[in-house]
Order: C-alpha cells, then sequence, then structure tokens
C-alpha cells in the first residue's frame, strides 16, 4: 500500500481553509456592494444583474461551506491514522485529498472569475 507523508496534506489543508475563510469574507463585501447597487438602481436591466450576483454569491457560500466541512473531515481522518501509522496516511485518504484540493482550485477559480465579472458590473452601476 503507497504512503504518503502527512506534512505535505496538512499544510494544503490548512492554505485552502484559510482560503475558504478569506472568499466567505469576501462574499460578506460583495454583497454589501451588491446591496448599495440595489438601493441606488431600478432598472429591470440592473435588478436582474443583482439577481443573478446574488444567487451565485449563494452558490458560492454553499459550495465553500460544503468544501470546508469535507476538509476538516479529511484531516480529523488523517489525525486519527497517524496515532497507528506515524507520519504517513494510506492512499485512500490521500487520493480524498487530492480530490479535495482539485476542488479548492476550482472553487478558487470560479470565485476569481465571479468577483472580476461582478467588479465590471459594480464600476458600470455605481
Amino acid at each position: 500500500m503507497k504512503k504518503t507523508n502527512v506534512k505535505h496534506i496538512a499544510y494544503l489543508n490548512n492554505e485552502s481553509l484559510r482560503g475558504l475563510e478569506f472568499y466567505q469574507l469576501e462574499i460578506g463585501f460583495l454583497q454589501e456592494r451588491l446591496d448599495e447597487i440595489a438601493k441606488d438602481n431600478t432598472s429591470l436591466e440592473v435588478r436582474q444583474q443583482i439577481e443573478h450576483f446574488q444567487n451565485q454569491l449563494i452558490i458560492h457560500k454553499d459550495a465553500i461551506d460544503e468544501l470546508k466541512s469535507l476538509i476538516r473531515n479529511n484531516t480529523r481522518s488523517i489525525e486519527l491514522q497517524l496515532v497507528t501509522t506515524d507520519p504517513f496516511v494510506d492512499e485512500a485518504l490521500a487520493t480524498e485529498h487530492a480530490e479535495l484540493n482539485a476542488s479548492y482550485l476550482t472553487e478558487e477559480k470560479m470565485f476569481n472569475e465571479l468577483r472580476h465579472e461582478f467588479n465590471r458590473f459594480a464600476a458600470e452601476w455605481m
């Protein structure tokens, strides 16, 4: 059975959790700006865009919450396994970690695209 050193996994899990915390804060800031735009603009075009961004922020908030939970569970599983296997984890947990890391990178990319799209929208309507 292939073994993987836990230091690398722990570092990436912690880095992902910090990134997700940052994106959660960013959602709050984007929502505040969106509320400002909604107060100042009542046209149908703007209202549709506001609804689009509100929906996207909700989707990303849910995805971030779920991903944080999965990463924390992976970290706990690794910690439990370390009690018996020194500084290594088995391949199944390493694979799970790799999938979670890929999910984090995808969420990060999608969130950054949304943020850039939102900033273009906000620049036009603020």
